[in-house]
């Protein structure tokens, strides 16, 4: 299989390269800047990408890597602080900028390059960057500028080394998407055979091997992730697998039941309920930090789980529906933690595991339905809106208390169902209630009223990486908001959360 490198400097968004790759049905392996060259040079790589990341190359803390990889003959594409390394390393002059750029810029490519084929002359690309490449290194020439950046992009069409200052990973880079296709197909000579049926081919037979005639658990959410991970996981072994579904109470309004019936009619599998919401409600009481929230969800989850299995259970394997963005919000490499995700806690040390798998651990959300959608799973549940591990817990800010949870799933419900009726939800990836604990005053009949704000959270994305606030017509909102505090008690006001991502995530904890 053909396989592009995603060398990884600390950047918090870099898997968004590998998903601009697998786009063009090429895989990309992502791995630190720590990995040895000799490892890089066996992998038989089409070609390596060098990420963005935070750092000032001239810094001696900040990540760099061997200049000899720049001499193995394999093509490579600098990316920010990758195009700042690539001129670093090859000797050019790395300076702090006299004008940072950040945002829409204006780009301008000059010269002959391949990679800029099919790309206008003039073109908006995504900056954010405060150093710039003051000299390029020798063999290099100049073919992309900006109005502050003299060196926007630079070539070595001998050694195919390419490097741009710019994000074309981005959506807001308008030709992002050719220079990535160019790079790939023209420059690293690939040619677009991973597709998700080779993907289900091939990890089913990598679970058979693995798993042999063993045993494996996997803790059911009843989201989209753990559902494709449990279709994968039945595909392969069948009954070999339990799941086992712990309904924490912290769920949307009705989705326990349905998530039993789904489960105990479409999978070969054994399928286990634990009713315990008033188990986390007294876990949880007192409690508002969200990381604390997290971590005790987390950890009750699996004593619940383990407590339920533990006397039945044979030495085999844990699952998880561990998806890409999980791995990078929990941190990776040198990048920042944005938060803790309940499959990322650490599981009971007394319960010993062969191995813990994670089939998605690659693949990004549209990837994972994708997968889901070729598993013959119902379109019902794989288009499913995105649900946290942790549940309602991180949509409602501070303490957690069944009255909260009430009040929450009855305006969440609402949302749904008005979104269902009007057909607007097709144009979003995802939307929800918060409540964020803030009291306003209010007039309900003749009465003054003082109770709870509902927040509602609604975004347009293409990856989860990125993310847009969804513009949903007034008269929709307004129907919306006219329900709530008209059938929801304990909610006299509404208001619409207009934040992208960044410089803030999906979720409000």
């Amino acid at each position: 299989m053909e396989k592009i490198l995603v060398l990884d400097f600390g950047g918090q968004y870099n898997q968004l390269i590998a998903r601009r790759v697998r786009d063009n049905h090429v895989f990309a392996e992502i791995l630190p800047y720590t990995t040895p060259l000799e490892q890089i040079k066996n992998a038989n790589y089409k070609g390596i990408i060098f990420t963005g990341g935070p750092n000032s190359v001239f810094d001696p803390a900040s990540p760099h890597y061997t200049k000899e990889i720049l001499d193995i003959g394999v093509p490579i594409l600098g990316i920010c602080y990758g195009c700042q390394l690539t001129a670093w390393m090859a000797g050019g002059e790395v300076k702090t900028a006299p004008s940072s750029e950040y945002g829409k810029i204006t780009f301008k490519h000059m010269g002959e390059s391949v990679l800029f084929q099919d790309v206008p002359e003039l073109s908006d690309v995504w900056m954010s960057h405060t150093d710039y490449i003051a000299t390029p290194p020798t063999g290099y020439e100049i073919i992309g500028k900006t109005l502050d950046c003299p060196v926007a992009a630079m070539q070595n069409k001998e050694k195919k080394i390419y490097a741009v200052q710019f994000h074309p990973e981005v959506t807001h880079s308008a030709f992002g998407a050719q220079m990535l296709a160019n790079f790939l197909y023209h420059i690293c000579g690939c040619k677009g055979e991973w597709v998700m049926d080779s993907f289900i081919e091939t990890k089913v037979a990598e679970l058979r091997e693995t798993i042999g005639d063993k045993q494996v658990i996997l803790g059911l959410s009843g989201g989209v992730d753990s559902s494709v991970a449990a279709g994968l996981l039945s595909r392969a072994v069948g009954k070999q697998l339990t799941c086992v579904f712990v309904d924490t109470g912290l769920m949307r309004k009705n989705e326990g039941d349905e998530v039993e019936k789904t489960f105990t009619t479409l999978f070969d599998m054994n399928f286990v309920r634990v009713n315990c919401g008033e188990h986390f409600m007294q876990a949880l009481k007192g409690v508002s930090d969200p990381e604390a929230k997290r971590h005790i969800i987390g950890t009750e989850f699996f004593k619940v789980f383990w407590d339920e299995i533990r006397a039945h259970a044979t030495k085999g394997y844990f699952a998880q529906g561990t998806i890409y963005p999980d791995c990078i919000e929990s941190g990776k490499g040198d990048a920042d933690v944005i938060k803790t995700h309940h499959n990322r806690v650490k599981t009971p040390e007394d319960v010993e595991f062969l191995g813990i798998l994670e089939p998605l651990c690659d693949l990004f959300k549209d990837e994972v339905r994708a997968v889901g959608e070729k598993l013959g799973i119902p379109k019902e549940l794989v288009w499913r809106q995105p649900f946290p591990g942790p549940g309602l817990g991180v949509r409602i800010i501070g303490e957690i208390t069944a009255e909260k949870v009430k009040i929450l799933q009855d305006a969440d419900y609402v949302l749904r169902d008005e979104m269902a009726k009007n057909g607007y939800e097709k144009e979003l990836a995802q939307f929800f209630c918060v409540l964020p604990g803030v009291s306003t005053v209010g007039v309900m009949g003749d009465h003054r009223t003082y109770d709870h704000l509902i927040a509602i959270r609604a975004v347009t994305t293409d990856d989860f990486m990125t993310a847009d606030w969804a513009k949903i017509p007034y008269d929709i909102l307004a129907q919306v908001s006219n329900r709530i505090t008209n059938e929801c008690a304990h909610i006299n006001r509404v208001v619409y959360d207009i934040t992208t991502k960044p410089p803030a995530t999906v979720e409000w904890e």
